[in-house]
């Protein structure tokens, strides 16, 4: 009986890390790439990611270019970045001459302009020279910014076995094999060929006949949001690339559609916590005042306008002290119900999963909001009644604003998002600081209203 193998997990440790320093150290080059060829390229990039530079650059001038091609690709960025900038031009081009077109587009899109043509001036191959040069020209978050320049493709005049025979040497350039494309003689898109079909058929056989015309495609000045709803829509693991005339230009494949998705998420993340452009933790000082600051304004904006409203309302508080006991709760409250409505909304926008009825969504948020007002206001009326002995009148002024603050905030939480997508605009920027801001401004009027309306102040 087989012994299974047991598939376990990397794990980075600090022994190994002193490991390789120690190796590193003692240029015990045999022995450190003895250990090294243990781990697939991503570990070996998370184990450079914790070495100092020196050291990074020791292991990565040590191993092959076929290696440390995948390893730059899964380097953190910052790190990445000052690895490329100890590397000579000719260094980088050996390193990008293994890698994809699309990968090598985007290593040398990281580099300043003169040094992007020094290094594709060095790279010997000259079609992807070429090739590398054409997607450098689109736009980054457009099709044409993701795609690869590698794939199948037959003509639909080709018989089965001369097909074969093609698909064959067009593979070994291409790193997986999704899909096989049919193109006419112009070279544009008309079908796609399934492998089980090309099998099955007879070597005589036209490509013509057997392909099937239904294929999914994108234009290649497509955003690349777009791009990646129409591939999680339809489930694909690639899909082809034209241009305005249907010639076949490229694939985009499900790894590049995922660091896309990763990479929203995150600036989705960040305008959610109220920075505006995306920044790393080791970022200058300046660079995070800047990201952060704006936000920052409007919430001290936010702020003064509450102090302007309670300030308009202070004899009313001289007379019934007990309503400034409890602006922290109307405010707290309003901010939270507006971030976890808006939140919500901006999740659905970004899945589709939201239609346009924005009267039957407003609806809906407004019943949920009743219902949570309802028993949240009973509890508030339990604890300011008996903890804080409000009268009758007080404690109807608390709890009656406390469920219109928050059917108001669950509607503003809703309505905004897609208010904004509509226009074109991230949903994401509605959530967070904006949100809680817009909601504590109105939450904190709504307060002083009711109480103005019952208690007759």
């Amino acid at each position: 009986m087989a012994e299974e193998k047991e598939n376990i997990q990397f794990q980075l440790t600090d022994e190994l890390i002193e490991q390789v320093e120690t190796l590193v150290e003692q240029q015990n080059n045999k022995e450190l790439q003895t250990v090294l060829n243990e781990f697939h390229y991503a570990d070996i990039a998370e184990i450079l990611d914790e070495l100092n530079l020196e050291d990074a650059m020791y292991v990565i001038k040590l191993l092959d270019s076929e290696t440390t091609s995948d390893i730059l690709m899964e380097l953190d960025e910052t790190n990445r970045e000052k690895v490329l900038k100890n590397l000579s031009a000719k260094e980088i081009a050996e390193e990008v001459e293994e890698l994809d077109t699309d990968d090598a587009a985007d290593i040398i899109a990281e580099l300043p302009l003169d040094r992007q043509q020094e290094v594709i001036s060095n790279i010997e191959d000259i079609e992807h020279q070429a090739e590398i040069r054409e997607l450098l020209a689109y736009d980054e978050d457009t099709a044409g910014g993701l795609m690869a320049k590698e794939l199948v493709k037959v003509y639909d005049t080709w018989t089965v076995a001369g097909c074969l025979r093609r698909i064959r040497g067009q593979a070994e350039e291409v790193t997986r094999v999704h899909s096989v494309y049919v193109v006419d003689k112009q070279d544009k898109l008309v079908g796609r060929l399934s492998l089980k079909d090309l099998i099955v058929a007879k070597n005589d056989q036209k490509i013509a006949d057997i392909y099937i015309s239904s294929v999914d495609f994108v234009n290649v000045h497509e955003d690349a949001e777009d791009v990646v709803k129409i591939m999680q829509k339809y489930d694909l693991e690639a899909i082809p690339v034209v241009d305005d005339n249907f010639t076949l230009l490229g694939r985009i494949t499900i790894d590049d559609i995922v660091d896309v998705m990763k990479e929203e998420a995150e600036e989705d993340y960040l305008l959610a916590a109220g920075i505006t452009s995306d920044v790393e933790h080791d970022d200058s000082i300046w660079e995070l005042t800047k990201a952060r600051l704006p936000w920052l304004l409007i919430g001290m904006f936010g702020g003064i306008g509450a102090a302007s409203i309670i300030s308009g309302f202070s004899d009313a508080m001289l007379k019934f002290p007990v309503l400034a006991l409890f602006i922290p709760l109307i405010q707290a409250t309003a901010g939270n119900v507006g971030v976890q409505s808006s939140a919500i909304v901006v999740q659905g926008l970004a899945n589709n999963s939201i239609d346009g009825k924005i009267f039957s969504r407003l609806l809906k948020e407004f019943a949920l909001g009743l219902v949570n007002g309802l028993a949240i206001a009973a509890i508030v009326l339990l604890i300011s009644h008996f903890i804080f002995h409000t009268t009758y009148l007080e404690s109807l002024t608390i709890c009656v604003a406390l469920i219109t603050v928050i059917i108001m905030a669950a509607l503003i939480g809703t309505f905004i998002p897609i208010f904004l997508d509509k226009r074109g605009i991230d949903a994401a920027v509605a959530t967070g600081p904006f949100i809680t801001t817009s909601n504590d401004i109105f939450g904190i009027f709504i307060y002083f209203l009711i109480a103005k309306m019952i208690l007759g102040f």
